[in-house]
């Protein structure tokens, strides 16, 4: 059995992560929407928390070892204060996890240590493509081997961070099966659009389509090397670090929707006596509990090596992605026309609880 208690180290961390996202990342929130623009400064304090170091063991240089359980813990904490802000911080993740987690050993040594002994710097990867029935085990991007290299071909889309980055992991279709393959910076042919990804949300996180014409990489820059890799323990990551942070996103929306209707009055009654109101907040809380409680449970399965831990980790996601979006619309009806507009955060994370379903590819713990 598992116990559902924080180990003293867990219980540190993610205090620190807490006020971070209370104390700097919330009240930065609305006006980084607004502008389109990331406080680095914040994404800098945030990266200096260690999640990602904390991940990574001394090696390749970082300090710890890692823990499913414990990402998961942390982003629903840091996505309660923002959702653009945590997928900032942990976009460097995207391309250090799935190497730590499938790389060789010289990919290993060569490609950890200079993600996580400097400060943030935008590692990342492309895995989402455009069109309406995206399957990652059924990717349109190609890679064909020629000779000693891969060639890759696709589009991609809302790749963090990519005119910037350092190197990203890319994801391909080779021979049937979704592998990754390390493209440095400045290799011949990555083409990325001059402008950024307009979505309905994350307006601060800098989201870019990335264009792949026949991209040279060297057969050593396949994860995992010439065998190659198994993509369902890196999908199952994803998969419970989005659950986690649609749970945080949702306990915001709850609490302040609840906060409201407890102070709110119509015609001389509270908004949360009435009992439509208050058999809505009862549900949303409900729900946040359920899909959090399977979500622990996947991250648990993922950290001990069991048989069915993606499957747990995709029905956390799918449960995660209906929940967050009910529970964000409601907080929206529970503020009725006040929950409309920008005076009040719940559209924003409304807005926020509608792109879970697209965001597969965007963290991993």
């Amino acid at each position: 059995m598992y116990s559902f208690e924080p180990s003293e180290e867990q219980k540190m961390l993610i205090d620190a992560v807490r006020r971070y996202a209370e104390n700097d990342v919330r009240p930065a929130a609305r006006e980084a929407e607004e502008t389109g623009e990331l406080p680095m400064s914040l994404v800098n304090k945030g990266w200096e928390l260690g999640l990602l170091q904390a991940s990574i063991p001394e090696e390749y240089g970082g300090f710890g070892e890692r823990s499913a359980v414990t990402g998961v813990l942390a982003a629903e904490e840091m996505a309660w204060g923002d959702l653009a802000i945590t997928l900032a911080v942990m976009t460097p993740g995207l391309f250090a996890v799935p190497i730590l987690l499938a790389g060789t050993e010289e990919q290993k040594k060569e490609y950890l240590p200079p993600v996580i002994e400097a400060e943030w710097r935008p590692y990342t990867a492309a895995l989402i493509e455009y069109a309406f029935d995206f399957d990652p085990f059924e990717l349109k991007t190609t890679a064909t081997a020629q000779g000693d290299s891969y060639v890759l071909n696709g589009e991609k889309a809302y790749v963090p961070f990519a005119k910037d980055a350092e190197a990203m992991l890319v994801y391909a279709n080779l021979e049937g099966k979704t592998q990754g393959f390390i493209v440095p910076k400045g290799t011949k042919g990555v083409q990325v659009a001059e402008e950024r990804e307009k979505l309905m949300s994350l307006n601060a996180l800098p989201l870019y389509r990335v264009t792949l014409e026949n991209v040279r990489v060297p057969k050593a820059n396949r994860l995992g090397g010439e065998a190659g890799h198994a993509f369902e323990p890196i999908l199952a990551a994803q998969y419970v670090a989005l659950s986690s942070m649609a749970v945080g996103v949702s306990k915001a929306a709850f609490e302040y929707s609840r906060d409201y209707a407890k102070e709110r009055e119509v015609f001389g009654v509270k908004v949360a006596q009435k009992q439509a109101i208050a058999f809505m907040l009862a549900e949303m809380a409900t729900d946040i509990e359920a899909i959090r409680l399977l979500t622990w449970e996947a991250a648990w399965k993922i950290d001990t090596g069991k048989e069915d831990a993606f499957k747990e980790a995709y029905l956390a996601m799918t449960g995660a992605m209906d929940m967050a979006m009910m529970v964000t619309d409601r907080a929206v009806q529970i503020l009725g026309g006040h929950g409309y507009i920008r005076e009040h955060p719940v559209e924003m994370w409304m807005r926020n609880g509608r792109g879970f379903a697209t965001f597969t590819g965007l963290a991993i713990v």
